[in-house]
């Protein structure tokens, strides 16, 4: 596997071919993926194209022009609010991580980062949203694994093998490796988030330190 550089991770939303360009039409674009998030979340899936250029004050037309279908939209509002969650996450990874001379310390620093990402009410919605249209929609999971996990866990493959390189880590096996991590830390706020459950920042704290504490007890050198 393989990161995604910083620039990758604010990259906007790809637009179809023959889309409008241009600043006004970069503006439109942005107005209707702001307009869609809030009606997405709101509707669910089943929002129709009307309600969602209703929101963003234009009209069918322009949507499609921009878009091409309902789930293209869809599929871009699930990269951009992927980006925003991960930006920063993306960031503490490839600027610190990889390089660090304080392990645990920037772990947890990018582990917290990740699930603060992940976290926030609009993103565990769209998860949510998503997960109800599986199986009608699959193409809407795959963009979800893609543009969330699978760059995510890439990021990470990466830095710790930078960091098995250095000797400050052991891991013979990445993939085992991420996911224990993810789901050490990350994974109980997604199972409680589909009830609607918060954790609470301490307790969230709590996960993540001890997570990360554990996770060097397995691939750990003592270095």
């Amino acid at each position: 596997m393989t990161a995604h550089s910083t620039a990758e991770t604010a990259r906007p939303a790809a637009a179809p071919a023959g889309a409008p360009t241009g600043a006004r039409a970069a503006r439109k674009r942005q107005a209707i993926l702001a307009a869609a998030r809030t009606v997405f979340l709101r509707e669910g899936f089943g929002a129709g194209v009307d309600q969602l250029a209703a929101e963003a004050g234009v009209s069918k037309v322009t949507v499609y022009n921009h878009f091409g279908s309902k789930e293209n939209l869809f599929n871009a509002v699930i990269g951009q609010t992927l980006d925003e969650a991960l930006e920063v996450a993306q960031s503490v990874i490839q600027a610190r991580l990889a390089e660090s001379d304080d392990v645990r310390a920037d772990l947890v620093e990018a582990c917290r980062t990740w699930v603060a990402g992940l976290t926030t009410p609009d993103v565990l919605a769209l998860r949510n949203v998503i997960a109800g249209e599986r199986h009608r929609f699959p193409e809407l999971g795959r963009t979800w694994q893609e543009e969330g996990p699978g760059r995510q866990h890439a990021a990470l493959a990466a830095a710790l093998g930078r960091l098995d390189e250095r000797g400050l880590l052991r891991i013979p096996d990445m993939e085992l490796a991420v996911l224990q991590l993810s789901g050490l830390v990350l994974s109980p706020h997604l199972v409680y988030g589909v009830y609607g459950t918060h954790l609470g920042e301490e307790l969230g704290e709590r996960l993540i330190q001890g997570g990360v504490d554990m996770f060097l007890n397995q691939y750990g050198t003592g270095a």
